[in-house]
């Protein structure tokens, strides 16, 4: 489902959320700011930027994305765009109204890439311990570019990522081509992946939030087909 600027119903995507698991409203954000995030962007990454995490890593998550932080730099259009009370309302609603700001993560996808494994932010066990990904696109993501979302309707119910290929199919999977100034909001427990790159780069910002319920450290562990990853131990626990 898509909702435009102009007609918010708050209440109803807070209840379709919980329904899905996530919501995509186009044309959130305006142009304008979405070219200046977009500018930032590539002029930290430049054309040939390396990947951060080591190797085996990569190669067992199938994760091939480059994180930046950019709010730790300083950079306040970022701010701008965390700041928008209409995002701000939107969370609250979604999340109650003691949610807190995690980070704002950029994540950059080079030519190439494989794209991302399914996986869960964070572990499903607990259903008052989750993020909330709230993820803006400064550029258009289409079937010419690739790094399409892929997304398990539901699956923020579903439990821990069952064993399988990493990459598979599935009949109820849904799969998003958001558009330059979308702004998707994803259940940290949803299963979700994204697709093989075919473009040049792929660029998506994630403000991530969560209520007030949930640890600090939330993200900390993420959950994929064939192992727990433990980012600040940088170590498989599962």
């Amino acid at each position: 489902m898509t909702e435009t600027i102009h007609n918010l119903d708050y209440e109803q995507l807070s209840k379709l959320f919980w329904q899905q698991g996530f919501i995509v409203i186009e044309d959130f954000f305006d142009a304008k700011i979405m070219s200046q995030s977009q500018s930032c962007i590539m002029s930290h990454f430049g054309n040939e930027p390396e990947y951060q995490h080591d190797q085996s890593f990569i190669d067992l998550s199938k994760t091939e994305v480059i994180p930046w932080f950019p709010q730790e730099e300083g950079d306040s259009v970022f701010d701008t765009i965390e700041n928008d009370l209409r995002l701000k309302k939107l969370t609250r609603m979604v999340l109650g109204a003691e949610w807190k700001n995690q980070y704002c993560m950029v994540m950059f996808s080079k030519k190439g890439s494989i794209g991302q494994a399914w996986h869960q932010d964070c572990p499903p066990e607990n259903s008052t311990q989750f993020n909330l990904n709230r993820l803006v696109y400064s550029m258009d993501v289409d079937d010419d570019l690739g790094g399409q979302v892929y997304i398990r309707p539901g699956s923020h119910r579903f439990g821990a990522l069952t064993n399988g290929p990493l990459f598979e199919d599935f009949d109820d999977q849904i799969v998003l081509s958001p558009k330059k100034g979308t702004l998707v909001l994803l259940h940290g427990h949803c299963w979700h992946r994204i697709g093989e790159l075919k473009g040049d780069y792929r660029v998506s910002t994630n403000y991530r939030a969560a209520p007030k319920a949930a640890d600090d450290s939330i993200t900390d562990i993420c959950v994929y087909r064939n192992m727990r990853y433990q980012f600040s131990t940088a170590k498989v626990v599962g």
